[in-house]
């Protein structure tokens, strides 16, 4: 047990834990080779695949999570493989962090579930909920049980992006920026 090898695995933890990271970002067969160069090991795509089923990837529980005061929630499509000559199929998911550390959940097509998940969160007594300024995110928070003291904030780079469509003169834009990175009122 000298290097953490579980039974019936032939990777320690840690070329485990690279698989499942590349696996994440790339397909398997794309993931098998990617291994290849950053360790020295080869892993087929076929293991790669083993090692993605046989993780439990339900949400933490909201009972090890602290007191929440923050929320951050985005969303984005992915692009399915289909096999060659097929259309390309795109899905769409939502992602929750709570406490900008990390800790959250990801669900695919399952806005439910994720609001649900949220209702296990113990939410202090004034919460921020970040969000990119998409109509869908801010419906989604309506959606969760947040009490009445959460005040929503737009993300810097959408606030930004917003900010120089506005029109004025570049040095007007600049100086707004400045003022609201300090956190003051135009």
């Amino acid at each position: 047990m000298r290097l953490e090898v579980q039974p019936s695995s032939q990777l320690s933890p840690y070329p485990e834990k690279c698989c499942l990271r590349v696996s994440a970002n790339h397909p398997y067969r794309k993931a098998s080779e990617e291994i290849v160069i950053l360790t020295g090991i080869a892993v087929s795509a076929k293991t790669q695949q083993r090692l993605v089923h046989r993780q439990d990837f339900s949400p933490p529980s909201g009972g090890g999570i602290r007191s929440v005061g923050q929320l951050s929630l985005d969303g984005g499509t992915l692009r399915l493989l289909t096999p060659p000559g097929e259309p390309s199929q795109w899905r769409q998911y939502k992602t929750l962090r709570v406490n900008g550390d990390g800790v959250g959940s990801a669900y695919y097509q399952a806005n439910d579930q994720l609001c649900q998940w949220a209702a296990t969160l113990p939410v202090a007594d004034f919460l921020y909920c970040l969000g990119d300024g998409h109509p869908g995110i801010w419906n989604l928070y309506a959606q969760m049980p947040l009490g009445s003291n959460h005040e929503e904030i737009l993300d810097w780079y959408h606030l930004k992006e917003n900010l120089y469509k506005v029109d004025g003169s570049l040095k007007r834009l600049q100086e707004a920026e400045s003022l609201l990175w300090q956190g003051k009122d135009l």
